[in-house]
């Protein structure tokens, strides 16, 4: 079996040293497994993608000594692949528009008789308000459009290789509307939605291993899901440790103080940041 996997960083600010580990991790196994390694700009935001930012990742992974196989897929080019994908579950039935806000969600939730709102990857699960709304005609273009879990879902399972979840993973029919509930498949504003263009492009890209953060582990049954529902192929997934500070907290692009810009102003190397994040220069 091939062996291609891929990073996946947004634009939207400066890469951290949990950055330079997910990719150092995903390229160093590409190249020992003989394969391919892959970049993708994920840049659906519009609003906080920037093309100063885009700049910056490149040169900072090039720095790292990484190199990808191939020209780097946009999500800003892909538009009219996800807006096929929405059109053909719209046209099952799967999808349904939807106009509440994050008030209306919290305020359904809050009501006595719901009891306590089960979370799930994506936050509290969706209460079903919109989903007695109509789903013929054409598909809504200015409305978020949400899976209904309770017609979509099927038993799924995947291949999982990372450290904590080796093994086969799986999730029954019931768990999606009980333990996910209708997620957005794409927003109003966006067009469409972290879950499904990443799902339909790690087909477009050949990804037959998906290499992520741990974070990320529970969205996998999503995406696996939706891998059924579109015709595409399930990759091998791979959930790594996350890198914290010193308070335990998972790092983000809100944490300059660990940009990787900053350290190579202040002079360290490759193998400087390789230490830093556990992997052998």
């Amino acid at each position: 079996m091939a062996f291609v996997t891929r990073f996946a960083p947004s634009p939207t600010g400066p890469l951290h040293l949990g950055h330079a580990y997910s990719a150092l991790l995903a390229h160093d196994m590409a190249r020992a497994a003989g394969g391919n390694f892959l970049l993708r700009i994920e840049d659906i935001d519009p609003q906080r993608s920037k093309p100063e930012w885009d700049a910056q990742l490149r040169d900072d992974l090039a720095w790292l000594g990484i190199r990808w196989d191939a020209e780097p897929m946009r999500q800003s080019d892909r538009m009219p692949a996800y807006r096929a994908a929405l059109d053909g579950l719209w046209a099952r039935g799967l999808i349904y528009p939807c106009t509440c806000t994050r008030r209306d969600i919290d305020l359904a939730l809050g009501a006595p008789q719901e009891g306590a709102p089960h979370h799930g990857p994506d936050g509290p699960v969706y209460p079903g308000t919109c989903r007695h709304r109509p789903r013929s005609g054409p598909r809504p273009m200015d409305q978020h459009l949400r899976l209904d879990m309770a017609a979509a879902a099927e038993p799924t399972a995947f291949a999982e290789t990372g450290p904590g979840h080796a093994g086969t993973i799986a999730t029954t029919a019931q768990g999606y509307p009980d333990q996910i509930g209708d997620i957005v498949l794409a927003r109003r504003d966006f067009g469409t939605s972290y879950h499904l263009s990443v799902v339909v492009d790690d087909a477009a890209q050949g990804i037959t291993h998906v290499t992520r953060g741990e974070d990320l582990f529970q969205a996998t049954a999503i995406h696996v899901l939706l891998q059924r529902l579109l015709g595409l192929p399930t990759p091998v997934y791979h959930h790594h440790r996350l890198i914290r500070d010193e308070t335990g907290k998972r790092l983000a692009k809100r944490d300059d103080a660990r940009a990787l810009a900053k350290y190579r102003a202040e002079g360290a190397t490759p193998d400087d940041i390789r230490r830093m994040v556990g992997l052998a220069p």
